[in-house]
């Protein structure tokens, strides 16, 4: 087993730990996540940086070509933002993010964590492209946050709603920690979005060949794009309704990745997740 393999399959572990702990503390009617599940996961986000560390070391580039290292990129991120918002206090918003980080990584391990042999060109390693892919995954992180933000905030709106004050409630952040979290998320995630679509755009037409409209990718990105801004356009108009936003925050992620699912299915041939 490759260094690359052992410790992303260490991360993997320490994710599912993480979850584990903070899905039983709920379940046992716990007021926060337990001390243990932010050391857990601080642990396996740095096992997980050494892991792609490590990808790099041996294949010498970034792992950011080829379906398994990019989505493991993501996961990442997504892991580094759990842990962020541990940190900040607001631990319990984890147990949607980490168990989404361990998907995506568990995927990364299964289809190869290996560059696309198909896209080796020399094109797809210079800084721009690099830029472009990692502006575009810390915006999806965005969304993904935001997705995991609104998820709860309708779960605690719908306890509240039948005066049920149950385990949910006494683990879920309040609604208004969970609507301003959902809408920072969004706030910061779209700028880097659409810095990654406009990079990419003049990328592909300055070293590459043009990208139409029909292509999978444009599609993919011109549609979260759009995801973002009516989901803060709804957070927008629902400051009388935050539950309106959030529930666009769940839809719009449930459509960014069954669009993904279909456009991966139809493309044969691609330079990456992006």
């Amino acid at each position: 087993m490759s260094a690359t393999l052992a410790l992303h399959t260490v991360a993997l572990l320490l994710y599912a730990a993480t979850a584990g702990m903070l899905g039983l503390s709920m379940a046992r009617g716990g007021h926060g996540a337990p001390r243990v599940a932010t050391p857990a996961l601080a642990l396996g986000v740095g096992a997980h940086g050494a892991a792609l560390g490590a990808f790099a070391a041996r294949h010498h580039e970034l792992p950011l070509v080829g379906l398994g290292p990019s989505l493991s990129v993501l996961a990442l991120l997504i892991a580094l933002g759990s842990l962020v918002l541990a940190l900040t206090r607001t631990s319990p918003l984890s147990l949607v993010l980490v168990p989404v980080a361990a998907a995506l990584a568990a995927v990364a391990e299964m289809v190869g964590l290996a560059p696309d042999a198909g896209a080796q060109e020399q094109v797809y390693r210079g800084p721009w492209f690099v830029l472009h892919v990692v502006l575009a995954m810390v915006g999806y992180a965005g969304l993904t946050i935001a997705f995991a933000a609104g998820l709860m905030y309708l779960l605690q709106w719908r306890e509240l709603k039948g005066k049920r004050f149950g385990a949910v409630f006494r683990f879920f952040p309040p609604l208004d920690t969970l609507d301003r979290i959902g809408f920072r998320a969004l706030l910061a995630g779209l700028p880097f979005l659409t810095a990654a679509l406009l990079l990419g755009w003049a990328w592909s037409h300055r070293f590459g060949p043009g990208m139409g409209a029909g292509n999978p990718k444009v599609v993919w990105g011109v549609v979260t794009w759009l995801v973002f801004v009516v989901a803060l356009a709804a957070r927008g108009r629902g400051a009388r309704h935050p539950r309106h936003g959030a529930m666009a925050s769940v839809i719009g992620f449930a459509i960014v990745v069954v669009a993904y699912l279909l456009l991966r299915a139809g493309e044969n041939t691609g330079a990456g997740f992006l």
